[in-house]
This record gives C-alpha cells, structure tokens and sequence, in this order.
C-alpha cells in the first residue's frame, strides 16, 4: 500500500466519520422525555470504532451509489450496534460495567433506563432508513430495512448472543464457535457492506464477492476481538480485559489456541481480498481493503 492511498484513505474516513457524528447528534433526540433521550445519546455519541458505518460507506463509494442514503444505512447500523451492546452489557447477560473507556449504560443511568435506551435505538435505526420527505426510494428503503432486520434478528446477532449465552461453561468445537460468531458479530457487519452496496447498482456477481468479503471480515473481527481479550489491558481496550476467560466462554483462543487463532484472522484477511479481487470493483474497491487490514491489524 502506497503512502499516498493511505493518506487519501485517512482523509476520506476523518470526513466520513465526522459526517456520521453529526447525523448521529442530529438523529438521535436528547428531547426523548425522562432522561430517555440522554441515555440514548450516552449510550452511543462519541466512542467506538464506527467500523460499520465506513464500511457502508466505503461499499457504497466502491459501487458509486447514492451517499445520503448510505449515510442513512450508516447511522442505522451503528445505532443497531450501538443498541446490541446496551443490552449485552447488562447484569442478565455478559454484566459489564466499562464500554468505551466509561461505565456501561446500566451503570451510568440504571438497568430499567438501559433497556429502554436500546429499545429506542433499535426503533430510531428503522425510523432513519424510512424517510417520510420522499428523499429516498420505498423499494431502495425496503431493501435496506431488510438487510438491516435480518441480520439484527433470530438469524444474525440476537441468535448468536443467544447460542452465546448458553455455550457458557461447555465446549464448543470450531464449526460451532464460527457459526456462533458469524451471526452474533459478522452477520451485521456483513449486512453493513451489503447495504453500502444496495445504494448503487452493482452486478449480482460483484454483490456476491462483496457478500463473501463481508462474512470474511465479519468473522475475522471476532477472532481478533478474542486475541485481544487475552493480550491487551483494559486501559487499551476500553473494556474490562480477560472477561471471556473469567465467564467460561468459549472462544478462538480457548478452541484454537493463541497462534492458530492469529493465523486464523491473516487467513480471513487473505479471503477478503480474494473476494474484493473477485468484485470486478478494482481501484474503487480499495478502501474496503484497507478496511479489512484494519480489522485485524487494530489493538483495541
């Protein structure tokens, strides 16, 4: 990778990622009645990776389609993630006081309030894909809603949290343990590059490699999420370290073992780029390459 793609990449994302702070600011209400609002605001403004929403973003560019929708999806999908991580963080699942480098939701304004805030913002990410101005097109929205529901749902990341949750204390082998991790975390960043690419009009062949480029950074970000788990602190990482160690859960570390795990993320890394090579997207395709590296190559 040349100094100059990464320099464009890096200026690219700083205005990409500003540009989704202000829809989030401007979206999600603080007028929500009875601290509601602050709540929702606290539980998803200013932290986190935005992984997903650049990557709709970044699909979106690769496949030249249209931005403002995509910057809807954008701000839809991390509301989803934003919502997912409210409620896993609570004392009835993963119980989790630090997210982000400061208290969970739970902590900060109480469980009753916590829940309601990632009811809210899981209602707010459909509110956002559904314009009433006509600024978007019904069957662009119904395309995006969609994606959106179905890896959010029963298939995708509240089925994973569920086989989550009840693979506590047992073994699970690696067929399982990625079928667990690619609906619980791949399935809505796979959806992420799915939607970037429905605001445009690519090809059913080059919506299929990005599908396969999708699954394999989707996967990847999990196995790295369990390396870093058993090798950076809690000061890095934002959230409380070795928590999956301490809770009896299964993970790449715990079924592969720390190398094979890391071979694993460089082996799913490789897949992405085949599948971008797959694409027929070329240069246009450069900054979900960058994306994937990012995923595994990240500290926290």
């Amino acid at each position: 990778m040349t100094v100059a793609v990464e320099d464009g990449f890096d200026q690219w994302a700083r205005a990409e990622l500003a540009a989704v702070e202000s829809a989030l600011e401007t979206w999600v209400p603080a007028a929500a009645p009875a601290g509601l609002g602050e709540a929702m605001r606290y539980g998803v403004l200013d932290g986190g990776k935005r992984l997903r929403p650049l990557l709709v973003l970044a699909a979106c560019r690769a496949v030249g389609g249209q931005r403002e929708a995509a910057l809807r999806a954008a701000v839809a999908v991390e509301l989803i993630h934003a919502y997912s991580l409210v409620h896993d963080d609570m004392p009835c699942m993963d119980n989790d006081v630090l997210r982000r480098g400061k208290p969970t939701v739970h902590v900060k304004c109480g469980e009753a309030q916590a829940m309601l805030a990632g009811d809210a913002m899981q209602a707010l990410a459909f509110e956002v894909l559904t314009p009433v101005d006509g600024g978007m097109a019904p069957a662009l929205q119904a395309r995006l809603v969609g994606l959106l529901a179905r890896s959010a749902g029963h298939a995708g990341m509240a089925g994973g949290q569920a086989i989550d949750l009840a693979s506590i204390g047992r073994g699970l082998d690696e067929a399982e343990l990625r079928d667990m991790h690619r609906r619980k975390t791949g399935a809505l960043l796979q959806a992420s590059v799915m939607m970037g690419a429905a605001c445009g009009h690519a090809t059913a062949a080059t919506e299929s490699a990005l599908s396969d480029y999708g699954w394999a950074i989707g996967v990847a970000f999990q196995v790295v999420d369990d390396i870093l788990d058993v090798t950076q602190s809690a000061a890095t990482l934002g959230k409380t370290a070795g928590k999956d160690q301490s809770d009896n859960k299964p993970t790449y570390v715990s079924v592969l073992g720390l190398d094979a795990a890391r071979r694993e993320a460089q082996a799913l890394r490789l897949q992405a780029h085949e599948a971008l090579a797959a694409s027929g997207l070329g240069p246009a395709a450069a900054w979900l390459g960058i994306l994937a590296d990012k995923v595994v190559e990240r500290e926290n």
